[in-house]
Parts: structure tokens; C-alpha cells; sequence
């Protein structure tokens, strides 16, 4: 058994959650997934969400908010995380406006300090979830490395996306050691040859090199996300977890 813990993003069955969110969410515990990453409560109060994924053995492990929503409301989301059980809040996108240069991300940088210190303060351990226009260089350096550079890395962790390392020309085992210590938090996600999303373990990632590498680097939860599927996002995510399970990581 792994030293990390496997979940579930929900935004994989994101459609199916509009639908039928306590349904949605029962399938997945039925499924195996023990964990998953959650940003709100479908209607209910928080009080009736935690009962609610408490009766099916999940554990909310995080959440995905906006850095603006952060800056506005960051005792909302620190109400919401509290009531849930989350021990991780994460940034998932940056807007384009705020990316162009390597001043943009320093900018980020200073804005996610920011909001790193008044999170951990509360308990919490803040991180940013990179796509691939990270990987876009600035003088040489990247500006995820950027980020990471300017960030303090008591306050600024990193939830880092197996596939859009690949899709930004990048190895991924090779960022989770770069990173190693700073890195709490994996999204497995894979790519099938076409550079489409698949399965984990159904398309070109070398996991045993990304799985060895998260060891190494005291990754604490890896989450299956796909952010498109082939199939139903159901049916997606139990290939997914059956992969994890023939690795013996559930």
C-alpha cells in the first residue's frame, strides 16, 4: 500500500453531480473511491453534507476555489472546508490576464503569499493546481517555476496534474521530485496518444515512474481527475480505480 492516499476529483462527474448529487456521490463510495476533492454541498447545508458523506465513508480531503473568490470571501470557503473535514484549499486556474509575463506571475506569486498566510493560519494548507500554459518560459524559466520561486513554500504548495505536465512538454515523476516536499497533492490523470484525456493507466503516462517519484516526495492524497470522457464519467472513474487497485494503491 502506498504511502498516499487515493480520492476522486468530482469535477470528473461533474454533469452527473448536477444531476443527482447525493446519488452521484453514493456511487462513488460504492465504487471504492474512499476519498474525494469537493467545493460544495449540492443544496445542502454543510452540517447535512458532512452527515451525509460521513453515512458513506467518504473523507473530503479539499476543495477547488477561485483566487478571487479566495480574496473575497475567504471566510466562506474557510466555513465551508472547516465544516467538511478539508485539510487542503486549492487555486485550480489563473486567468489569462494574469499570466502574460513573468511580472504576471510574480504578481500571482505576492497574491498567493497573500492568501497562504491567512489560510495556514487557519489551519489549512493552501496550494495552486497547474494546466500547461505554466509551462510557458519567460527568459528561460517557466512560469509555474516562477510561481514556485516566489512563493514561500510554508504558505504555497502545489497540486500537481500528471497530464498537463505532459501536455505542457514536460515529465511529470521528473516535476513531483523537482518539487519534492512541496508537492502534497497529485491529480492522476492520463493521456492517450492522441493527447486526448484517459484513464489512468489506459493511455501513454509511465506510472510506475510518476507512482515512485510521489513516494519519494511525500505526496499525501493523489486524486483521479478527467477532465473529458470517452464513456460515461462513471464508468471513467471505475477504470481508473480498478488500475489503482491492480498497483495496490486502494
Amino acid at each position: 500500500m502506498a504511502t498516499f492516499r487515493i480520492a476522486l476529483q468530482t469535477y470528473t462527474v461533474r454533469e452527473e453531480m448536477a444531476r443527482d448529487f447525493q446519488g452521484t456521490l453514493r456511487q462513488i463510495a460504492e465504487m471504492g473511491y474512499p476519498a474525494v476533492q469537493l467545493s460544495d454541498t449540492g443544496g445542502m447545508s454543510i452540517a447535512e453534507a458532512k452527515a451525509f458523506l460521513d453515512s458513506l465513508g467518504l473523507t473530503v480531503f479539499g476543495g477547488h476555489f477561485g483566487l478571487e473568490q479566495l480574496e473575497k470571501n475567504l471566510d466562506g470557503v474557510l466555513e465551508l472546508a472547516r465544516g467538511l473535514g478539508m485539510e487542503h484549499i486549492v487555486v485550480p486556474w489563473m486567468p489569462e490576464e494574469l499570466r502574460r509575463d513573468a511580472e504576471g506571475w510574480k504578481n500571482v506569486a505576492a497574491r498567493m503569499n497573500a492568501i497562504g498566510e491567512k489560510v495556514v493560519a487557519a489551519g489549512f494548507v493552501f496550494g495552486y493546481h497547474n494546466h500547461s500554459f505554466e509551462f510557458q518560459r519567460f527568459d528561460g524559466k517557466t512560469g509555474l517555476d516562477i510561481l514556485m520561486e516566489n512563493t514561500d513554500p510554508k504558505l504555497v504548495q502545489l497540486e500537481l496534474d500528471t497530464y498537463w505536465v505532459k501536455h505542457g512538454g514536460e515529465d511529470p515523476a521528473a516535476y513531483i521530485r523537482q518539487y519534492a516536499g512541496r508537492v502534497p497533492l497529485l491529480h492522476l490523470k492520463d493521456m492517450a496518444p492522441d493527447g486526448s484525456f484517459a484513464e489512468v493507466g489506459h493511455g501513454i503516462l509511465d506510472w510506475d515512474s510518476i507512482f515512485q517519484a510521489a513516494e519519494e516526495a511525500g505526496v499525501q492524497w493523489a486524486a483521479v481527475e478527467q477532465d473529458t470522457c470517452q464513456r460515461p464519467a462513471l464508468e471513467s472513474a471505475r477504470l481508473s480505480l480498478e488500475f489503482l487497485k491492480s498497483k495496490g494503491l486502494v
